[in-house]
Order: structure tokens, then sequence, then C-alpha cells
């Protein structure tokens, strides 16, 4: 009983807000507003470079570079 009490009020409440938002005269009503300014164009963000991650440390060497490596 209690549940079908509470669905029916909250559906109820809901289909109550509907009726008045749909019912608004704002509704039918087209105003033209101001044009929006258009942003400046800016480029693109650049994808696939290689990101370096900021650790404070010194880089280490690459794996398979010759500068790091002792022979």
């Amino acid at each position: 009983m209690v549940d079908i009490l509470a669905l029916s009020l909250s559906h109820g409440l809901l289909l109550l807000a509907a009726w008045r938002l749909l019912s608004r005269p704002e509704l039918d009503m087209e105003v033209r507003g101001e044009p929006a300014e258009t942003p400046a164009a800016t480029p693109p963000p650049i994808r696939g470079g290689r990101r370096v991650m900021r650790t404070g440390r010194e880089p280490s060497p690459e794996p398979g570079s010759e500068s790091g490596a002792d022979a």
C-alpha cells in the first residue's frame, strides 16, 4: 500500500510539473536574441606528440640509446 502511494504521489507531482511547464506561454514565442560573438580562431591542439612528465629529477636515458650504456 505504501509503495503504491509513494509511486503515485511522485509520478503525480512529476506529471503536474510537466503539465505546468508545457502550458507556459513563453514556449510558443520565438524571441530573436543578440547574435553571439564568434570567438577568435585558435589553432587545434597538437596530438600525438611526446609528453614529458615533470618530476623534478634528471631525465634518465631512453632505452636503446648509446649515451647511457656502458660498453
